[in-house]
């Protein structure tokens, strides 16, 4: 009997196991050139199923010597062109017609070439793929319960990452170094049962390198010329907890479950992301009955099994995107955001009216944001991301708000300077953390959260000598002054000095401020005391929508509020005004409340 095993059945290991049994005792097996030559181009590409299969072709070739087969190799080698069209089947082609020329049997455990080898009237022998029962790979033996990730290497002592976040510790888990071989078996072991464990995939194989999601375990495979040793890492969550362990606050809960559609889950490394992504994964799905699909290369969160799991299709995870957005689920978590497509991926997503929930990886909170800048429009920031929560040591700790207005930035004063303003607010506290703006062709990222500062010194002479020359102008004056920084001050006066202090074309200031060398706005005590919302009268002037506030407000910021509904933020300007142009949406809104006598209000910024 001659039979000719295509390259699927000589991968996966099993032929040598079926020429042993009685009805295949002694025949002849048959090898194509073909199939040698395209696992050698895979060998050569560091691809573990080249090696496998080599490493199958060795134990035909020991069956050979001790004649309980009879082995021979035979064909041409096929050209580079041809090994390249492997996929679109150039390489099968040969092999059936090897058992068209030899009049044997073609063993394949490849439905596809098994219903075209039939098709030409070839005798086939179908495998189907095998599927095992769920053992625990050999690799597991170094595993413990707080085991979190397994690191070998060629002669190095296996270690081992220990503990849960926030008290992590690397530890020895052998007494002596690991050898080649015996990391090359544990690679062909863990290749061979993804390959028949109907839960585990090979996500990704290129030159020198595969990734294995194997159950709960993500392993990578590195040889050289990609690392410049053999190496296996495996990584594991050692923990699956629900959205109500973290125990979060009752307002972000509900965030979550009404108004929250896109989020941005942010952490160093190892800080407990992905283990979060599952617990509000579960929480849409389970909770609040909403249709959940995860996005990941490769797919190694653990979620129960009517939260499917999409890989990248034909390895582009845009193609993923498309098919998502025919299925049309309620929420989709995307593990990682990392490159510029990934980020618009997600962008296009959300805005498409899919909840998205980002996994990236970041150093502090605000960092999660400045990854999207660049990549999408600044603009529409806040419209793609409304949430960040940031995980630390497996801990939730921090969350802040995204959201847009149009205000003078924090540390400007003029008026005229207004500009949409991203302003990033700590959930909790409602406090300003950071602003984020367009300043010429440059984007600024203001940590407004962190100038707080407790005066120096220099600073508070600083405030003395203010309050001594505006006594000089004004010595029955009630002064106050308040150094928001080396450069900056604000000054309140009665109501009644504020024209005084001012002068005429802001003379008198302006000449306090060469003496001090200091930038001074200047308010109403009265006016600072304001706490309550203030009736604003609005006109047409021109091609502007004039709020006017009078004078004593002059360098103000005020919350300006239509029908009680939060518009915008900005600074009164030195003639005592706010302008806003016509031609934008803010300006309509405030004409359609003159012309339909809604109130317009004006209420004191207190940040």
């Amino acid at each position: 009997m001659k039979i000719v095993p295509d390259t699927s059945v000589i991968v996966d290991g099993r032929i040598t196991k079926i020429v042993q049994k009685e009805e295949f005792l002694g025949c002849d097996v048959v090898i194509p050139e073909a199939v040698v030559s395209e696992l050698e181009y895979q060998a050569n590409k560091g691809r573990e199923t080249g090696f496998n299969g080599l490493g199958e072709l060795k134990n035909l070739q020991k069956l050979s010597k001790d004649d309980i087969i009879i082995l021979e190799y035979v064909g041409r080698r096929p050209t580079r062109e041809e090994i390249s069209l492997a996929k679109g089947g150039e390489i099968d082609a040969m092999i059936r017609a090897t058992a068209h020329d030899h009049d044997a049997v073609l063993i394949t455990s490849d439905k596809v070439q098994m219903e075209v080898a039939k098709a030409q009237g070839l005798e086939v022998i179908y495998l189907k793929p095998e599927i095992v029962e769920y053992g625990e790979l050999g690799i597991t033996r170094f595993f413990d319960e707080d085991t979190m990730s397994l690191h070998l290497k060629e002669n190095v002592v296996p270690m081992a990452k220990k503990g849960k976040p926030g008290g992590i510790n690397l530890v020895k888990v052998d007494t002596r170094p690991i050898t080649r071989v015996e990391l090359e078996n544990m690679s062909r072991e863990i290749v061979e049962r993804a390959k028949s464990d109907f839960k585990s995939f090979i996500e990704i194989e290129r030159e020198g390198a595969t990734v294995v999601q194997f159950r709960e375990y993500r392993i990578s495979i590195a040889r050289p010329p990609f690392s410049d040793g053999f190496e296996i890492t495996v990584v594991r969550p050692i923990a699956k907890v629900s959205l109500e362990d973290y125990k979060l606050p009752d307002r972000l809960m509900e965030r979550l479950r009404t108004k929250a559609k896109g989020i941005l889950i942010a952490g160093p490394p190892g800080a407990g992301k992905t283990t979060f992504a599952q617990a509000i994964a579960e929480f849409y799905s389970k909770k609040l009955n909403a249709i959940v699909k995860t996005m990941e290369s490769p797919r190694d969160l653990q979620v129960d099994d009517d939260i499917t799991q999409y890989a990248p299709l034909e390895k582009d995870m845009e193609k993923t995107a498309d098919i998502l957005l025919l299925v049309r689920p309620d929420y989709t978590i995307y593990d990682e955001l990392r490159k510029t497509k990934d980020f618009r991926i997600f962008a296009d997503m959300r805005l498409a009216g899919v909840g998205m929930i980002g996994v990236v990886h970041a150093t502090r909170p605000i960092d999660a944001i400045q990854r999207i800048i660049g990549r999408v429009e600044l603009g529409m920031i806040p419209s793609i991301v409304d949430t960040t929560i940031f995980i630390d040591n497996g801990n939730v700790a921090a969350i802040y708000g995204v959201s847009l207005t149009v205000k003078v930035p924090t540390g400007m004063i003029e008026a005229d300077l207004s500009r949409p303003v991203i302003e990033i607010r700590d959930f909790e506290t409602g406090d300003l953390a950071h602003e984020i703006y367009t300043y010429g062709e440059q984007t600024i990222v203001m940590d407004v959260g962190e100038t707080t500062f407790e005066k120096t010194p220099v600073q508070k002479i600083a405030e003395r000598e203010i309050i001594k020359e505006i006594k000089k102008k004004i010595p029955d004056a009630h002064i106050e002054v308040d150094m928001k920084s080396d450069k900056r001050a604000n000054v309140w006066v009665d109501e009644k000095h504020v024209p005084k202090l001012i002068g005429k074309k802001g003379k008198t200031i302006d000449e306090i401020e060469k003496r001090t060398g200091i930038k001074i706005g200047v308010e109403s005590l009265e006016l600072k005391e304001i706490e309550e919302k203030i009736s604003v009268n609005a006109e047409l002037a021109g091609n502007y929508v004039v709020l006017n506030f009078g004078k004593e407000a002059i360098g103000t910021p005020f919350d300006i509020l239509v029908d009680d509904e939060y518009l915008f933020t900005a600074t009164v300007g030195k003639k005592g005004t706010i302008k806003i142009k016509k031609d934008i949406e803010l300006a309509d809104i405030i004409i359609k409340a003159l012309k339909t006598n809604k109130p317009i209000l004006a209420r004191l910024r207190q940040d």
